[in-house]
């Protein structure tokens, strides 16, 4: 089993350390730099986010597309908001015009708030759900079918359907922790994503995932998301660690936000918030700001030197994680550092890992 690596651009060089609410704000410089250093860092994809505030995803994956060579792209996507026929030829063409450097992450749903944003306000979460099964179903028979086709279903009536564009090879990314998220997955994930839990928890929502997909007969893969602090030596990293939570409390504190007494809506949150009762789980696992943020996305991190690091995502690698999406708290500077020296060590330990095991069965 081979590992990739997604790195992340998020549109500014900016995190919870600068600000306690993250800007939008696009700013082109930085995508390009971003871009750039993670593919020349050996980066295998780069997430490019999606928020009812943000800027358009595919339009920045695009235009990374077109400053780079070999980089991947994971383009985050909210069904619901486009017709999912329209969204397959605009994935498809962009995969077709990046020479098949695309993947596309599913977004079910964030907040109520958030979704009333774009004009969903007569959802709930159940029906968000059954809303990206239909879509998703749409979306491989527009890249599949080589016939017109027709659907009808309780979201979508559509007659006709035929798209002349097909993907060459375009992956979709999945992620949600609820029974019905996981149900979806089941049926249409290429690869589950997870957020950065202890072992053992992982290990359950891996063994869930795969008996949710064993029903259609497929095999997905997995992808673990971390913030790591890596430094020259373990006291550096951890003394690293506890410098950004001070940073994180301050910015909260001055923006009159809450420190403790979060009340996550999603599952996905509310699991991890509860990883983040205890700073530190599994000897590296750090929880600090996912504790001071309510969770609020990807906030737990591996914290140690490179090779320490290292030896805990081989942890989760044994139990079936593949795909590793890490970024850091200064997002340009800890891509460069993490395609210095993170990356390669993984790398070298997994192809060690993976020739014992060659040897072994030989």
């Amino acid at each position: 089993m081979s590992v990739k690596f997604i790195g992340y651009i998020g549109f500014n060089n900016g995190s919870e350390t600068q600000a306690a609410v993250r800007s939008r704000a696009l700013d082109t410089d930085y995508v390009n730099a971003a871009a750039k250093a993670q593919e020349e860092g050996g980066f295998d994809r780069v997430l490019i986010p999606f928020g009812s505030n943000s800027p358009e995803s595919q339009i920045v994956a695009a235009h990374a597309a077109a400053i780079t060579t070999r980089l991947g792209f994971l383009v985050a996507h909210r069904p619901g908001f486009t017709q999912p026929t329209v969204a397959a030829r605009q994935l498809a063409t962009l995969d077709q015009l990046s020479g098949g450097r695309v993947a596309v992450h599913i977004i079910t749903g964030g907040a109520d708030e958030e979704m009333a944003r774009d004009g969903d306000t007569r959802t709930v979460k159940a029906e968000r759900y059954s809303r990206t099964d239909e879509y998703l179903t749409i979306l491989r028979q527009e890249w599949t079918e080589a016939k017109p086709f027709d659907h009808q279903g309780k979201f979508y009536d559509i007659r006709q359907a035929y798209s002349a564009i097909k993907p060459d090879n375009l992956p979709v990314f999945f992620g949600g922790s609820s029974d019905e998220a996981i149900e979806v997955a089941g049926r249409h994930a290429d690869v589950y994503a997870l957020w950065g839990e202890t072992i053992d928890a992982v290990r359950d929502t891996v063994r869930a995932v795969r008996k949710s997909a064993a029903r259609y007969g497929r095999d997905p893969s997995f992808s673990l998301s971390l913030r790591p602090v890596i430094a020259d030596t373990e006291e550096a990293a951890w003394k690293r660690a506890a410098e950004i939570e001070e940073q994180v409390r301050e910015n909260r504190v001055a923006a009159g936000l809450p420190l403790s007494g979060h009340r996550p809506v999603n599952a996905g949150s509310l699991r991890l918030l509860d990883t983040a009762s205890s700073n530190r789980r599994d000897t590296r696992l750090w929880t600090g700001v996912a504790a001071l943020t309510g969770a609020a996305g990807n906030s737990t991190g591996l914290v140690g030197t490179p090779e320490q690091v290292a030896d805990a995502m081989l942890d989760y690698y044994d139990i079936g994680i593949d795909h590793f999406l890490i970024r850091g708290f200064d997002p340009l500077g800890d891509s460069i550092l993490y395609g210095r020296e993170l990356l390669p060590v993984v790398r070298r330990k997994v192809a060690e890992r993976e020739a014992a095991g060659l040897a072994l069965a030989g």
